[in-house]
């Protein structure tokens, strides 16, 4: 009986998952965690795998998988299922953020320090005049 149930549940959820994909104009997100929805502010418009969004303006990350922020605080990488205070009074809805598609690691550190290296004013302001 147990199994027909957790039989009945996976079909549901597949059907779901199908007719969301296919049979709607809404965001499909699909992650580890199924039973748990992206936030408010995520809305991807096409049917994406994605553990963690960027926030540039602020370089903040949200990992939808664990629903929790990561940001440096000290020289550290920290993880907090809220945002720090001085960002509370930002709008997440309507920030500018980054999907990040295919990286799925625990470590935000290596990605951030990789593909985050030249950000920012000063360094796009180096590279224009070494040109």
């Amino acid at each position: 009986m147990e199994n027909r149930q957790l039989l009945k549940t996976l079909v549901l959820f597949v059907a779901y998952i199908i007719l969301l994909a296919f049979a709607s104009c809404g965001p499909v997100v699909i992650s580890s965690r199924p039973s748990s929805p992206p936030p408010p502010w995520f809305y991807p418009n096409r049917l994406e795998v994605v553990r963690y969004v960027y926030f540039p303006e602020i370089s903040i990350y949200y990992d939808i998988t664990a629903r929790t922020y990561l940001y440096l605080d000290g020289g550290l990488w920290v993880r907090h299922s809220v945002l720090p205070a001085r960002y509370r009074n930002y709008d997440l809805r309507r920030s500018r953020y980054e999907r990040i598609r295919n990286y799925h690691d625990d470590n935000i550190r290596r990605y951030h320090d990789e593909h985050n290296a030249n950000r920012g004013r000063s360094n796009l302001n180096t590279k224009k005049r070494s040109s």
